[in-house]
Order: structure tokens, then C-alpha cells, then sequence
């Protein structure tokens, strides 16, 4: 399995929703909080292009995007696939 990657804060609603689903299919992910860590997020901006927003997910190095990108995957049956490597 490809490992997952998720930067996240606290406050974040979409963080959650992505991480619920991770949960709900048992796939195992490494949680990165840039709440109030600059360094990390800095270097999430850097992984991500740029991206300021969180969730920021990765898995294996791609870059999926976020919360609803993640959910995307899933609903077009993608996902699994993408995690077994």
C-alpha cells in the first residue's frame, strides 16, 4: 500500500470529511497539523504547488488535492486502486 499523507488543522471541517472516509474504508494515513506549525505548512505550500488550503492529501507522491478531490476518487471507484498501488 502506498503510504497517505494528510496536512490538516484542527478547525478544518473538510480535513475531517476526508479523514472519516479514509477511516470508514480502514486505509491507515500519517496526519501532518499545520494549525499553528509555519514550517510544515510551508512545507505542504511547497509539495502542493502552492496550495494554501487544508486538507492537502497525498498519496505515494501524487498529490490528490483536497477533501473533495479525495471523495471524487472514491466515488468513481478509483481510490482502492490508487492506494494498492
Amino acid at each position: 500500500m502506498k503510504p497517505v499523507e494528510i496536512y490538516a488543522a484542527s478547525y478544518c471541517g473538510y480535513c475531517h470529511r476526508a479523514k472519516r472516509l479514509l477511516d470508514s474504508k480502514g486505509i491507515s494515513y500519517t496526519e501532518i497539523d499545520v494549525t499553528t506549525d509555519t514550517v510544515k505548512r510551508q512545507e505542504m505550500m511547497k509539495r502542493a504547488n502552492g496550495g494554501r488550503t487544508v486538507p492537502q492529501i497525498f498519496i505515494g507522491d501524487i498529490h490528490v488535492g483536497g477533501s473533495d478531490e479525495l471523495h471524487a476518487l472514491d466515488r468513481k471507484g478509483k481510490l482502492d486502486a490508487m492506494i494498492a498501488g
